[in-house]
């Protein structure tokens, strides 16, 4: 049977988020993906940005085994076999550094340990000033910002599944960003009400 996995929004927003993508990678080097999920965003992406090495993670093995069954058909050598990777424990990520990091959709599909791991792992992995981006895709809360009615409702629906999940308010990621020594770049107004927002070593 296959393992793969299959997460619907992946082809509503992959095409978007490509374009914020194609402004904000480098041209080379190892591309860390937190939390691929079904591996879906990695083959796509992989085959738009040849010239990166592509490491796909995940917690989850379910994900792993469906991000590896996907990628046994993959063309090209530049995705590279998933490992695992809790981003909650930044320490013990079994990378030593990347020229670039991706976030999509967990900030609010996880504890906010998570998010701390992740900004923590990011500003130990990217470097100092200069470094690469440290890009993360998904709704967020805004202050001054009026929230749409369905991102409203998903984040009830979230906390009623745990109540450690929920919609980020940005100033809190970007506080949280500050704290790690990175910086928030840019902001993009994604489809579907989401934002992409990129952070980089100051």
């Amino acid at each position: 049977m296959s393992a793969r996995q299959h997460a619907p929004a992946t082809l509503r927003n992959r095409e978007a988020i490509a374009e914020v993508l194609a402004r904000e990678l480098p041209a080379s080097g190892t591309l860390l993906e937190i939390a691929a999920g079904s591996g879906e965003h990695a083959v796509h992406f992989a085959g738009l940005f040849g010239r990166l090495a592509w490491l796909p993670t995940d917690p989850s093995p379910e994900a792993l085994a469906s991000i590896a069954d996907y990628r046994a058909d993959y063309p090209g050598t530049n995705l590279l076999a998933p490992v695992p990777l809790d981003a909650a424990a930044p320490d013990r990520w079994p990378v030593a550094d990347a020229a670039a990091i991706l976030c999509i959709n967990m900030i609010h599909i996880s504890p906010w340990a998570a998010t701390q791991g992740l900004f923590r792992g990011a500003a130990r992995l990217l470097g100092k000033g200069g470094g690469g981006p440290l890009i993360c895709y998904g709704p967020f809360l805004e202050d001054g910002v009026q929230t749409a009615a369905s991102n409203l409702d998903f984040d009830a629906s979230l906390r009623a599944r745990n109540t450690q999940w929920g919609l980020r308010r940005a100033e809190d990621v970007d506080s949280l960003a500050a704290t790690h020594g990175l910086v928030r770049s840019a902001r993009y107004a994604m489809p579907a009400n989401n934002l992409t927002l990129v952070f980089r070593p100051v």
